[in-house]
């Protein structure tokens, strides 16, 4: 294998303390949750499973900390996949036992699980991002518009983690069985899926980037999660009369559809109304200035004789 270019530490710590602790703390849920001898079975099933995960943890981190500081986010990709991937599937037999055992209200345990994934999935993606480290964007005004298309980006998150914690968090009648699992694994397509797309277009733009251009995740999140999210909100409070479903989420959604659907078209309105050559102009104003010189001006500079000074007498 070959050896990584050097990485940031700080990065690699931060990042493998948030995986590490919430898959720990799933742990705890799974173990807390089964009696007698399973109890033990589980704990050495969880332990074995975490150790395995930390060894393909501990060689993906260093590639995600060697590239933290370059324009590319394609080992960070790779680890949110992973990260995802293992904890929906510790969070599935969480809910499952759950949904078994109803008469189990403990209401303060299942608020707690909410709260760590709320916490936990939404700050790894901003680490994996990692924007104070993007050294090659220099302009501020252009880092902090980064910062609020990402923002988007938190803020969906939230909204598929609270539909998904609607799941296991107390309730008085249950959505039938198969709109249950429905909900619960396009959350978790949604979860693996769209925070990838945003990393791949930071990487597809290269050192050169331009948030305005970065129009595949509001296209997607437009109708994955404003739209159709709002349809499973909907149908959950009018058919099945689910009092936990936020409005103020639904407002959101619906506030979301309207701004984005104005951004697009100004966006399409300004490729239409701009110049052949406006991208190249914007490209050329986005690269970097050059620190030396041509060296051909150099040259031709030199060739050129001095010219004469003025003396008091040329001037009269």
């Amino acid at each position: 294998m070959v050896p990584p270019p050097p990485t940031n530490k700080p990065h690699v710590c931060l990042s493998t303390i948030i995986i590490m602790s919430s898959m720990a703390l799933m742990d705890a849920y799974l173990v807390e949750q089964n009696h007698g001898p399973r109890k033990v079975g589980i704990c050495i099933m969880v332990t074995v499973g975490d150790l395995c995960f930390l060894i393909v943890l501990r060689y993906v981190a260093v590639w995600v900390g060697a590239e933290v500081r370059t324009a590319k986010r394609g080992y960070a990709m790779i680890l949110w996949f992973l990260y995802i991937f293992v904890l929906e599937i510790k969070v599935y037999f969480v809910y499952q036992n759950y949904k078994a055992d109803r008469k189990s209200l403990d209401a303060l345990a299942r608020k707690a699980l909410t709260l760590l994934l709320s916490i936990c999935i939404p700050v790894l993606f901003v680490i994996l991002v990692a924007i104070d480290h993007m050294e090659y964007v220099r302009a501020f005004k252009k880092k902090e518009e980064i910062r609020n298309r990402l923002f988007w980006v938190v803020v969906d998150l939230l909204d598929v983690l609270d539909i998904q914690a609607n799941l296991w968090e107390p309730q008085k009648k249950g959505l039938p069985l198969w709109a249950e699992g429905l909900m619960f694994f396009y959350c978790y397509i949604l979860l693996l899926v769209l925070p990838c797309v945003s990393l791949s277009e930071i990487s597809m733009q290269g050192i050169n980037i331009s948030p305005h251009k970065m129009m595949l995740y509001p296209i997607l999140s437009l109708v994955t999660i404003n739209v159709i999210t709002l349809f499973i909100r909907g149908g959950n409070m009018l058919l099945y009369k689910d009092n936990r479903v936020s409005g103020i989420l639904m407002g959101k959604n619906i506030l979301a559809i309207i701004l984005k659907t104005c951004s697009f078209v100004q966006y399409r309105r300004q490729l239409q109304s701009a110049p052949p050559a406006f991208g190249m102009e914007l490209q050329k104003n986005s690269a970097p200035p050059s620190r030396a010189a041509n060296p051909q001006t150099l040259t031709h500079t030199q060739d050129q004789p001095p010219l004469p000074e003025l003396t008091t007498c040329e001037h009269t």
